[in-house]
């Protein structure tokens, strides 16, 4: 069907007009290349003009979709690697199978070197790719190393031989998850992408720590979770030297202790990490899980905080306001504990403590899961309503059994919204999770 229409009679002007094919081609290739690879190559079908525009785009081959059958799979990619011409943009494949015979192994092996030596993903510049239960497999990653910017290694199992010929000068993200791969090799690969700005961690093994030293990241996220067997797992994240780090992030929620250094990081703005499983130290400061074993040392530059909390105690995040003195977000996850036992969080007769003068809290954004409207809770968050005059927002996730029009009257009747001292503050109650690993 061709895309250019002819106006009829009595249509008002621009009616009809196919202004899509007006644009210049250029553009029409970055149009189509971020389109799902089924519908970028059926739009060789629209019209004469566009039959070149899929051929002569940069390609993205999204393997995830193309065909019902696995097995139908390594001859669909190659015939779409063999007809286009390349350069590639994106390239993402996803061995899901539950089993496979050596056969099949050293077969995907052949077939994965042949594809990424392909003309078709020459200068690619995103790779997403997971292969079976860390098979060693040896894959020329490193043709593509010069240009890749993006890249998601999954279930691979790095050999220390190939990681020491690995650099991605021009890499900007990457995430290994679950993946084998020796200390010695996670610092090589590390080392060997001058301008990462954002690295994730995610269920991988064969080292115990991690240090960072790079002037040009500016996110990390660890997950402690080992899913290898007599695995060495991770037990200390080391920041040497951080320059330009923002987020620093532990996800896991498995329970695996994990200590963390922060020894140079000026520009750390956002912290997660798990209060009953991480020691945190900023040079002689330490908090082990949520109690601060020096309250004369400051950390200035945080200003969003996510912890998880078995059990609610406002004790608790008046101390860490105290180390953190410029918090404005605080993302609060609670376990079911939270709400059915601890303290009753009860702050009245607290005025005439010194632990924080209400004037001072900096906070302007307040998220908590798992609200229930426990007296425990309602008495911690009365106090930010009724004394935290910068709040701006505050976020109650509830549970779908609980979002009636008479319980949510009912908890701002609790809350003393109609007190809060900043009037300008919004109150949500939402069923969606707003606290999410990655």
């Amino acid at each position: 069907m061709e895309m250019a229409m002819e106006m009829e009679a009595g249509d008002p002007p621009g009616v009809g007009v196919d202004l899509i094919s007006d644009l210049p081609d250029d553009l029409l290739g970055e149009i189509i290349t971020l389109l799902p690879t089924k519908d970028g190559a059926r739009t060789q079908i629209l019209a004469r003009r566009w039959r070149h525009i899929w051929r002569s785009s940069p390609l993205n081959l999204d393997c995830r979709g193309l065909v019902k059958r696995r097995i139908q799979l390594h001859g669909v990619v190659s015939r779409i690697l063999t007809s286009h011409p390349g350069p590639g943009r994106r390239f993402i494949y996803k061995f899901k199978g539950l089993s496979a015979s050596e056969y099949e192994l050293l077969q995907m092996n052949a077939t994965m070197d042949e594809w990424l030596r392909s003309a078709a993903l020459c200068n690619l510049q995103e790779l997403d790719l997971s292969y079976y239960l860390w098979y060693p497999l040896e894959v020329p990653i490193s043709r593509l190393s010069t240009t890749l910017r993006v890249a998601t290694i999954t279930k691979y199992n790095f050999l220390d031989t190939t990681v020491q010929g690995l650099r991605f000068p021009q890499l900007k993200q990457l995430t290994l998850e679950m993946v084998r791969i020796s200390e010695c090799s996670l610092h090589h690969l590390i080392d060997g992408c001058p301008a990462l700005e954002r690295l994730l961690i995610n269920c991988s093994f064969g080292f115990h720590c991690i240090r960072i030293n790079s002037l040009s990241l500016t996110s990390i996220g660890v997950d402690v979770k080992c899913l290898g067997y007599n695995e060495l797992k991770l037990k200390e994240l080391v920041i040497e030297n951080a320059p330009c780090l923002r987020r620093l992030l532990h996800l896991d929620e498995s329970g695996d202790n994990l200590n963390i250094s922060v020894i140079s990081a000026p520009k750390l703005e956002t912290l997660r990490y798990l209060s009953n499983f991480t020691k945190i130290s900023f040079g002689s400061a330490v908090i082990q899980g949520l109690c601060v074993d020096s309250l004369p040392a400051v950390v200035r530059t945080v200003k969003i905080l996510a912890v998880d909390m078995h059990v609610l105690s406002l004790d608790t995040v008046i101390k860490l306001m105290g180390f953190f003195p410029c918090l404005e977000k605080l993302y609060i996850e609670c376990s079911f504990h939270s709400f059915q036992s601890g303290p009753t969080n009860v702050w009245r007769l607290r005025k005439k403590q010194n632990r924080i003068r209400y004037l001072d809290i900096p906070l302007k954004t307040i998220v908590l899961e798992q609200y229930r409207g426990t007296k425990s809770q309602v008495s911690f968050l009365t106090f930010f309503v009724l004394h935290a005059r910068f709040l701006e927002l505050m976020t109650l996730g509830i549970r779908t059994t609980d979002n009636s029009e008479e319980f949510l009257a009912e908890q701002r009747r609790k809350l003393q919204l109609e007190n809060r001292v900043s009037t300008d503050a919004r109150f949500y109650f939402t069923t969606d999770r707003y606290i999410r690993n990655y």
